[in-house]
């Protein structure tokens, strides 16, 4: 079977960790996978092609394709357009036409990384959390928002900012039973994430996840604020196994959690529909600073492809051999600059790439 990809590269580091993925899936074709690639502006290329981060002829290849291959957006010199026209509304827009309510963002320690990381080897040592984040919903989303001259009270003639916080119960349903069932396949724990004790959404999130919990009673529910929650990931982040939480907390703590890894540019992620249709792509921006340069890290794309053949094709097999092709060459191969450490040799984006392929032989 041949699998149709849409590879959106987009914005700064973002072609240049999408070849390195690419590249890699490739080399698994002698070993039988078969992929067809498609490829589409997105994002500030997108803007500049055809006037849109988010051209009509880029969500349809993504749209007759069976997954996303994402490299970042962001493109700093057009920051002063109208926000419906910045390059990072390509993403948002993605997630909304696609039904990408579901984002899964593992923060893993490699035992070969845990000396990279801002916090002691032993706190962060063997380190494997799932973050579940619901992704369109939230304030992100939710209607009114704007900006206003206000006409009356203590802020009259005053510009104003709001933004609506709102959660439907079956949007909450719909993510709960997606975290459940994820803990269901790791260690059976679940902590649901909110600020019930300050949020009527989230209050009403806290009384869904309660109620789902009892359909799955082979899992251990608990709660936590989400204040507390960004305290105990660096106090003691190994408490944690699954993580579910909503839209704008999980952008922030799967943010924080990613550090605890020692590089961002080692996280992959995957937001997924209902039908197992998914996007995936690093957590990392488009680091315009660095662009064209040869130095970012590939390999939160190319892990980021790997969950990409596990959970909307089912290659298993194909997965884990780059999952372990990536810790071959953690152990005992070169590393880019965000990864250096005395002893290493330090190499570039393109180079990492070709070791990540030489080490598939190895593993």
């Amino acid at each position: 079977m041949t699998y149709k990809i849409a590879v959106l590269p987009g914005d700064g580091i973002g072609p240049e960790i999408t070849e390195q993925a690419v590249k890699v899936l490739k080399a698994l074709e002698k070993d039988g996978l078969s992929v067809e690639l498609e490829y589409a502006a997105v994002g500030g290329a997108g803007y500049r092609e055809q006037g849109h981060p988010l051209p009509p002829e880029t969500l349809e290849v993504c749209k007759r394709s069976q997954a996303v291959l994402f490299g970042a957006v962001g493109d700093f010199s057009l920051d002063s357009l109208p926000r419906h026209l910045r390059p990072e509304q390509a993403i948002l827009g993605l997630r909304k036409e696609l039904n990408l309510f579901a984002n899964f963002r593992p923060a893993l320690v490699y035992e070969e990384l845990a000396d990279a990381s801002s916090l002691k080897p032993e706190v962060i040592a063997g380190l494997d959390i799932l973050i579940i984040r619901e992704l369109t919903g939230d304030i992100y989303f939710g209607k009114p928002r704007g900006i206003h001259i206000v006409e009356e009270g203590p802020f009259k003639g005053q510009r104003e900012g709001y933004d609506t916080m709102r959660y439907a119960e079956s949007e909450i349903s719909r993510i709960g039973h997606v975290a459940f069932q994820a803990a269901r396949k790791r260690n059976r724990r679940l902590c649901s994430v909110d600020k019930a004790n300050v949020l009527e959404t989230t209050q009403l999130w806290r009384d869904v996840m309660i109620e789902l919990g009892r359909e799955y009673p082979d899992v251990e529910l608990s709660h936590m604020y989400v204040d507390n929650c960004a305290m105990q990931l660096l106090k003691n982040p190994k408490q944690f196994d699954v993580v579910v939480t909503g839209n704008m907390f999980g952008d922030i703590l799967s943010d924080e959690a990613s550090m605890l890894t020692g590089s961002i540019g080692m996280l992959p992620s995957a937001s997924l529909n209902e039908h197992g249709f998914g996007l995936y792509e690093p957590i990392h921006g488009s680091a315009p600073d660095i662009a064209g340069k040869d130095l970012a890290n590939p390999l939160a794309t190319i892990l980021s492809a790997a969950m990409m053949l596990r959970y909307t094709f089912g290659q298993e097999a194909h997965a884990t051999r780059i999952e372990r092709a990536v810790k071959h060459v953690l152990a005992n191969g070169p590393r880019t600059p965000d990864l250096w450490v005395e002893g290493k040799a330090k190499v570039g984006t393109q180079a990492m790439g070709d070791a990540v392929v030489q080490a598939l032989a190895a593993v």
